[in-house]
Order: structure tokens, then C-alpha cells, then sequence
């Protein structure tokens, strides 16, 4: 046989003969490791009834007769879908694991039509159906059985929880590990106060028991300044409290900012904090995280953006309780979120926030599809005995910016999260490892109205307004940025998938009057100074001044911003440092000077920490010493009557700064654990963390690299 071209591959006989032993294997292993139990007879049936209801309605559905008015012939329908699925699902799983995101997106929105497809092409007596009619009758019978599945489940999760449940009880099986293993459930910004009030309101019952129980304790651990995910998890996994000084800042060395919802430039802190011994270093996983904890297993983690191609995600993207079913109730979430945005409307309830625009699709697409992933991908590396486990879960954090944390929906986010916490621990029962599930936040969040609401004008036009500085557009955007860190992690992985989701959002975002562009603007670099706002905590530079300008050369250049900041109605905090290296705290009735042990040197009037607790003090000095803070950091107003502050983003609830529950983080752990009883830092909870790994023999003897 002649050889092929320098440059061509050939013909790809091997590739397909060796796909074809691997799902025949596939299929092999199956029957041998199927046991009958009354558990599978009822899903199955639960599963044909809900299957044939879907199809009937989908094709009767559908112009002409091709299959006709006989019960019998869409009840014959019905189980070959079924039996076609169960030998074909393992082959599409194995093909969006070879194919990469085009294969799991593809798979994903075909599977089901290429099944009904084939079972419709073999039956006998139905007369041909084209490509879209398959396609339109697939989707349509996804679309009942979500709907028939929350009307019998009074849940929509149900359905997709015992389907992911029974793949990780067969892949458990072909697993030998063994021993203990630690599960980390992160409820992204569910506070302390947040958490105790859902407990109690019943909207987390999973938590309630393991509290009332005896089998877990609850503890609250304070988040300081930056009050901020990407801070947060700096601490609870690389045990870092110097490098991230808020959730946008401005690098002065590099000359550009740095956003934490932008996954190159969380790569870049990345490498800044890791020792090599994070939490996860030792065999663990990271899904839907900021950072990775040196884990060797990185999913959905934005400091290494990449669609997921394990058989966890695949199986997500085959399953017909999966990414199809995913899809059907990203769009009723979105309708969700319209209804309530218009009834806060209706009902004038305040402090609120437009709610339309991107937030709309970005709802659905985090408090659905990802939520979904991130469960497939835990179950699957429970599943095969992973040591440790750190995933994130964004919900409620994503509702309550926009709705408030104390509001009806959020708790509805929490109801969710707490159902998913119940799966894990059902998880755990059957799988080799003998789990322990901890949950754990990385701040809580207070509510409060906006600054431009108050003001009629964002911070960086007052700062303007009082340098006597025209007017850049460039550094004014407040819309708010971390919002769009997970879909940034989809579209970074998948250049497909950033086309999809920037056309819909633009759409979305046009057809209510709302900006339909993630970017990030950078600052005009004509301008001396460059103010980035974080939720309730704002950086204000000078962009020409090497390192940390001093209160003297601040006053100096522009006699009347820190004066007029300070005096403004709706600015709470402002800090400064002296050229003597003392840090100076100014609010609107004194101010104070601290030395780098937080004593108080000189000061007049009232104390201007007097309202934010008895670690105020240290927070402040923790804040202006990391790298990168700014010159100027300004905090919104913290009223303390009704427990508001105000935020510099458009955000009803904000977090980064001081006042109220926005630093008060909770960790829930199993009662057994080795806690200190003293007040608990995200350093702390990370050493917590890794010495119950050492306790738990799943880490080896630190090494700093």
C-alpha cells in the first residue's frame, strides 16, 4: 500500500475500529453490571409513562399523521426511545469526550433527536418523518417531560438528581478506592445571618438537620476587606490575604486593571498567590472555582478556562435528564425572573435595581445549566473516589445582587442549593469513599440602595467633579462585573459557545434597553486618575504616581476630593496614608490615624469606625496593605438603622466593603472536626481545612515550592 502525503492523515480505519471495540466494551460492561431492583423496575416505568405522555403530545403535535391516532404505536414508541437511548447514550457519551466542546455541544442538542430518530427509522408501519420534524418532536417532548416531571416531583430536579444518582452508583461500582474523603460545597455570598434566617424559614431543611442533629456545627468566620469572592477564595484555598485587594483593581506596573471576572487576568493572580500546596493539591478537584487550590483536576475554574471533557460532563451533555432538560428550564428561569423583576416593579418595592438586559439570560444560564454541571461533574468524581472536592455554586449570590439577599427569590436560590446538599450526602452513602460534607462561603452580602440612584451620578463623576477633571466616559461604566464570571469560563473555553451567549446577550440586553457588551472598558490613559469600583468598596488611583501616593500629595493635587468625598451624604469611609506610613480614616464626623498595630495616634470628632464591629480596625489596615490597593479607598455608607449600604455597582446587594452581613461568612462542618473556638479569619478556616485533610491521611507533609 502506497504511503500516505507528508501532511495527511490517511484513511482513519483504527480510529473508527478502535471506537468501535470501546463501545462495544462499553455496552459489554453494562449488561454484565446490571442487577434488577425494585428501584430500577419503578424509574423505569416512571420513565416510560413520562416518555410516552412526552412523545404523544410532542407528535400529535406536529403537521400530519405518521404515526396516527393508535395509543399502541406511541406506546411502541415510547420503549424503543428507551431501548435505543440505553445502548446509544454510552456511545455519544464517549464521542463528546473524544470531540472536545463542539462534540459536548452538539451531542448536547442532538442526542435525543438522533435516539427518537433511529427508533422511529426501525419501527415498522411509520411512515418516513424529515430531519426538522425529528428535531422539533425531540425538543418537544423534552419540553413535556420537564414539565410532567415538576408537576409529579413538585421539583424540577428530581428527574435529573436520579439519573445523575444512578450513573454514579454504576461508575462507583467499578471504583476499588476506598476510605475517607472530603466534599467542600461553596454557597457563594449566603452569610451567616442569611443562612440561620433560611434555616429556620424552612428553605433550608438538609442544613437544619444536620444542625439540630448534633452531626454539624455552624460557625461564623469574618471575610474583612475585601469582602469579595475572588478574596475569599484566595484565602479558603491558597491561604493568601495579601494579593487581592477587591474584585477590580488597577495594576500601576502593568499600566491596565485587573478584573476578576476576566479568566486571563485571574490566571495572572493565579500565579501570584499559588505555593504549589494549595488545599486541593493533593488529588483534589476544582469546579466552577476562582482559583484552583493547585487541585490537578481543574473544571469549570477561571484561572484555567476550559470546557470539561471528562465523563462527567459528557454524560451531562447525553443524558435526556441533562443538558436538554437544562436548557427547557434555563428559559422558564428566565421567564421567572421577568415576572418577579415586574412584580418588584409593580409592588415599588425599594431599594431595587433594573433587572432586565443581560441579567435575564445570565440568570438561567448560572442558576441552571451551570448548577446542573457542577452537580454532574461532583457526583462523577465522587463517583470514581476523588480525596477532595471544592466546588462553588453561584445562585443565590446571583440572585440576591439583583433582586436583594433578604427577598423571596433568594431564599427560593437557597431552597435549591440545600436540595443539591441532600443529593451530595446521598451521594456519599453509596459511593467507596466515606465523604464528609462541609459547606463554607466567601462572604455574605447587605442590601442597600446605589450610589447613582442616591447621587444621580456614579463615583468616578464625583471624583471628577470635585479634581476638577473633565468628564471621561471611559472609567464611569458601574455596571457590575462579576456577574459575568461563569459565563466568561463557558465562552474562554469555547469560542463557539462566547458567539452563542454574546449574540443572545446582545439581544436580550437590546430589547430592554439594556448594554449588551461584557467588556470591561479600560481607563483613557490620559487620565491621572482611575477609580474601580467593587460592590460597596471603590480603589481610586493616581495613575502617575509610582507605588502609594501620601494624604499629602493627594491634597496637594486635588485640594478638595478627599474633603468632598468625605463630606458626600452617601460615603461612608475613606482612607488614606500619611507620608509618615500611618493610615488615616476619614468619615463624616472625625476621623482617625492608626499605626500598623491598629492603635489609634490621632484623631478628631467621632470615631468613624464606631459602626462596623470590633475587627473594623484591622480591616482597614489589612485593606490598605495589600498589593494593589488604592490611593484612595473609599467605602459606601453603612446605615446602621436599617442594616443598608450603599454600593458603587448597580447592585441592590452589594458586598466588598464594610456594614452589615457582607463580612460575616459561615462555614458548616461536621461536629467532630478540630475548630479553634476563637473568632475564625479565611486564613484560619483554610488551615482548618487542611489539617482535617492531614487528620483524614488525604495530604502529604506540606512542601513550599
Amino acid at each position: 500500500m502506497p504511503r500516505a502525503p507528508r501532511g495527511d492523515p490517511g484513511p482513519r480505519v483504527d480510529d473508527v475500529a478502535r471506537m468501535r471495540r470501546r463501545y462495544g466494551a462499553v455496552v459489554v460492561r453494562r449488561l454484565r453490571r446490571w442487577t434488577p431492583s425494585g428501584r430500577w423496575f419503578v424509574g423505569v416505568v416512571r420513565l416510560f409513562m413520562t416518555s410516552a405522555a412526552a412523545l404523544a403530545v410532542s407528535l400529535w403535535l406536529l403537521p400530519g399523521e405518521q404515526i396516527g391516532n393508535d395509543a399502541l404505536a406511541v406506546l411502541s414508541v415510547a420503549a424503543l426511545v428507551l431501548a435505543v437511548g440505553a445502548l446509544l447514550r454510552p456511545f455519544l457519551t464517549q464521542l463528546a469526550v473524544f470531540t472536545g466542546p463542539l462534540g459536548l455541544l452538539l451531542v448536547g442538542l442532538l442526542a435525543d433527536s438522533v435516539i427518537l430518530g433511529i427508533a422511529l427509522a426501525v419501527l415498522p408501519g411509520v411512515d418516513p418523518f424529515g430531519v426538522s420534524e425529528i428535531v422539533l418532536a425531540a425538543w418537544g417532548a423534552v419540553v413535556v417531560a420537564a414539565v410532567l416531571n415538576w408537576f409529579f416531583d413538585s421539583s424540577s430536579d428530581e428527574a435529573f438528581f436520579n439519573q445523575v444518582l444512578g450513573r454514579a452508583l454504576r461508575r462507583g461500582r467499578g471504583s476499588d478506592v476506598r476510605g475517607p474523603g472530603l466534599v467542600i460545597v461553596q454557597l457563594d455570598g449566603v452569610g451567616v445571618d442569611t443562612l440561620r434566617h433560611a434555616v429556620t424559614a424552612g428553605s433550608a431543611p438538609t442544613i437544619g438537620r444536620w444542625l439540630r442533629s448534633g452531626g454539624h456545627r455552624l460557625r461564623t468566620w469574618h471575610t474583612g476587606v475585601p469582602a469579595t469572592t475572588p478574596a475569599g477564595q484566595a484565602a479558603l484555598l491558597h491561604g493568601d490575604t495579601h494579593h487581592v485587594p477587591a474584585f477590580r483593581w488597577f495594576d500601576k506596573e502593568r499600566g491596565r486593571t485587573v478584573v476578576s471576572s476576566r479568566p486571563d487576568d485571574v490566571a495572572l493572580v493565579q500565579q501570584r498567590i499559588s505555593d504549589g500546596r494549595g488545599l486541593l493539591a493533593d488529588g483534589g478537584v476544582s469546579i466552577s472555582n476562582q482559583y484552583s487550590g493547585d487541585a490537578p483536576v481543574r473544571l469549570l475554574t477561571m484561572s484555567a478556562a476550559r470546557v470539561p471533557r471528562d465523563r462527567g460532563a459528557a454524560a451531562f451533555m447525553a443524558t435526556s435528564a441533562g443538558f436538554a432538560r437544562s436548557l427547557v428550564l434555563m428559559v422558564g428561569q428566565m421567564i421567572t425572573e421577568v415576572h418577579q423583576a415586574r412584580r418588584q416593579r409593580r409592588r415599588d418595592v425599594v431599594p431595587r435595581v433594573a433587572r432586565g438586559g443581560n441579567f435575564v439570560l445570565l440568570r438561567g444560564l448560572t442558576t441552571v445549566v451551570l448548577r446542573d454541571l457542577n452537580v454532574a461533574l461532583v457526583a462523577e468524581h465522587m463517583a470514581i473516589g476523588a480525596p477532595v472536592i471544592f466546588v462553588d455554586f453561584v445562585d443565590f449570590d446571583e440572585v440576591a445582587h439583583h433582586a436583594g439577599p433578604a427577598r423571596p427569590e433568594s431564599l427560593r436560590a437557597i431552597e435549591g442549593l440545600d436540595r443539591v446538599l441532600e443529593f451530595f450526602a446521598e451521594v456519599a452513602e453509596d459511593t467507596g469513599r466515606d465523604y464528609e460534607i462541609a459547606v463554607v462561603s466567601d462572604h455574605g452580602q447587605s442590601q442597600g440602595p446605589t450610589f447613582r440612584q442616591l447621587s444621580g451620578a456614579t463615583l468616578a463623576e464625583v471624583v471628577d467633579a470635585l479634581a476638577a477633571l473633565p468628564a471621561r466616559a471611559a472609567h464611569h461604566d458601574d455596571r457590575p462585573a462579576e456577574t459575568w464570571g461563569p459565563a466568561n469560563v463557558l465562552t474562554e473555553a469555547a469560542p463557539g459557545a462566547s458567539r452563542l451567549i454574546g449574540a443572545a446577550t446582545r439581544t436580550v440586553a437590546v430589547g430592554s434597553g439594556g448594554s449588551g457588551s461584557p467588556e470591561e472598558p479600560e481607563p483613557d490613559e490620559s487620565d491621572p486618575l482611575v477609580v474601580m469600583a467593587s460592590g460597596s468598596l471603590a480603589q481610586v488611583y493616581l495613575r502617575d504616581v509610582p507605588g502609594v501616593a501620601s494624604r499629602e500629595l493627594i491634597d496637594e493635587r486635588y485640594p478638595m476630593l478627599v474633603t468632598g468625598l468625605v463630606r458626600h451624604p452617601h460615603i461612608g469611609l475613606v482612607l488614606t496614608r500619611t507620608a509618615e506610613g500611618r493610615l488615616r480614616v476619614d468619615g463624616a464626623d472625625g476621623w482617625r490615624s492608626l499605626d500598623a498595630a491598629g492603635g489609634v495616634v490621632d484623631g478628631e470628632g467621632t470615631d468613624p469606625l464606631l459602626d462596623y464591629g470590633p475587627f473594623a480596625a484591622g480591616d482597614v489596615l489589612d485593606a490598605a496593605g495589600r498589593a494593589h490597593a488604592g490611593d484612595l479607598i473609599v467605602m459606601g455608607r453603612y446605615d446602621a438603622r436599617l442594616d443598608e449600604v450603599v454600593a458603587f455597582e448597580e447592585l441592590v446587594g452589594s458586598h466588598g466593603g464594610l456594614g452589615g452581613g457582607q463580612t460575616e461568612a459561615m462555614l458548616v462542618h461536621p461536629a467532630d472536626w478540630d475548630v479553634p473556638e476563637t473568632a475564625l479569619d479565611g486564613r484560619a478556616v483554610h488551615e482548618v481545612l487542611v489539617g482535617r485533610l492531614h487528620q483524614l491521611g488525604l495530604r502529604t507533609e506540606d512542601r513550599r515550592e
